[in-house]
């Protein structure tokens, strides 16, 4: 087996692993029965779709798609640090709610 062809198998595996992730993430965002989970899912589904730009830029040999991937991993963290965010503020209403009707 030559060096190429060793290549586009790899890259061929990659591609399919990155899309049973993809699914596998979608199926949990879709069933997941709490916030946490659905907010790891989309976590798990913004790297996923990092290492498949990676992987396209390995595979056309275009560096290009190196910057997508960057602007991908700041959007997916800020979106994960606003969903933090939401769920944190989320928590101390429903508790500050709780202990107001104790009193």
């Amino acid at each position: 087996m030559t060096a190429i062809a060793f290549l586009d198998l790899c890259v061929t595996l990659g591609f399919v692993m990155v899309m049973a992730a993809l699914v596998i993430g979608f199926v949990r965002l879709a069933i997941g029965p709490s916030l946490a989970d659905r907010v790891v899912a989309l976590d798990m589904m913004t790297i996923t779709i990092i290492v498949f730009c990676g992987i396209y830029a390995v595979f056309t040999g275009d560096t290009s798609f190196l910057d997508v991937a960057i602007v991908l991993a700041l959007i997916g963290f800020l979106a994960t640090v606003a969903l933090a965010r939401y769920a944190e503020r989320r928590y101390e209403r429903d508790n500050s709610h709780g202990e107001q009707e104790d009193d």
